[in-house]
């Protein structure tokens, strides 16, 4: 048994704002988590052991941190806010396996700050992502050259949703693409609204993401395929040729390049960019490589 009283409960959090004069900023979506249950089922859904380093994003008051020391070797917490950092230091000080970096997280080296971790293991990012920039952190962290072998990340209901919808869905887009570019993704399961202080408008989502052996398509330039995809859904209700036209230009020799790319793949140009897979994706892509001028 924990000697220590849980920080996510709705008194215990309530205290702890009390105590430190705390109030919430709108502008960096705070909402703390009031359910220790909830958190037991990330981590258990994390699969994290003495064996698994964690990154941290946005630990707030330390509600998830503390669940996250208890059960792995040792946890990195990035903070952006400075009012919080007293506040951590006072409410995570039974825990000396526990760092908190005070820093952006989309502003620092990864790579120096995880030379903190001070055995190998799996390193898995298990958070409660600030809504307002869910999606920038997400694709930061995928695009370092760290190897997060998983994330366990709670976001909106519907980014959730976006990020693993399938061809053809209405939520299905360039961040679905993005994301299971690098990750099998799933979600694992609904928080309600009603668990948080202070409440969001809408339910959370905790997702599972699984870091692929190698990316899920073959690719010649990834930077182009992520282009390509982007420009894709920059109109959902236009034809994959009008956005293509959209973002690459409509001169004689660039509609030529598209069109023989686009036959090269066997992809029809009157689709929607939704109805592509990642495979249709990846084979107009390196048409689109192996037929720009030489």
């Amino acid at each position: 048994m924990n000697k220590y009283k849980d920080i996510a409960t709705p008194s215990r959090t309530q205290e702890i704002l009390k105590k430190h004069g705390f109030s919430f900023k709108k502008s960096l979506g705070q909402n703390f988590l009031t359910e220790p249950n909830i958190l037991q089922k990330i981590v258990a859904t994390a699969e994290i052991d003495k064996g698994t380093n964690v990154i941290e994003v946005g630990p707030g008051i330390g509600a998830l941190t503390e669940h996250l020391a208890r059960a792995a070797h040792q946890v990195l917490a990035f903070e952006i806010d400075d009012r919080l950092i007293p506040v951590l230091a006072d409410t995570l000080s039974p825990y000396d396996n526990v760092k908190v970096v005070h820093n952006d997280i989309l502003k620092v080296n990864l790579q120096q700050e995880t030379a903190y971790f001070d055995q190998e293991g799996p390193i898995k990012v298990v958070a409660n992502l600030p809504y307002y920039i869910t999606t920038p952190i997400m694709m930061h962290i995928l695009a370092s050259d760290l190897a997060i072998a998983e994330m366990v990340v709670m976001m909106q209901r519907e980014v959730a949703d976006r990020i693993s919808a399938k061809p053809g869905t209405k939520a299905y887009g360039s961040l679905s693409i993005a994301v299971q570019y690098y990750m099998e993704a799933s979600t694992a399961f609904i928080v309600p609204k009603t668990v948080f202080i202070p409440q969001p408008n809408v339910d959370s989502a905790i997702l599972r993401l699984v870091r692929r052996e190698t990316p899920a398509v073959a690719v010649k330039n990834e930077k182009e395929f992520f282009k390509l995809t982007k420009s894709a859904f920059v109109l959902r209700r236009k034809t994959l040729w009008n956005n293509l036209l959209n973002t690459y230009g409509k001169d004689e020799a660039t509609r030529a390049w598209l069109e023989n790319s686009l036959q090269q793949a066997e992809i029809d140009p009157k689709r929607r960019g939704e109805t592509l897979s990642l495979e249709e994706f990846a084979r107009l892509s390196n048409a689109l490589e192996s037929n720009k001028e030489k």
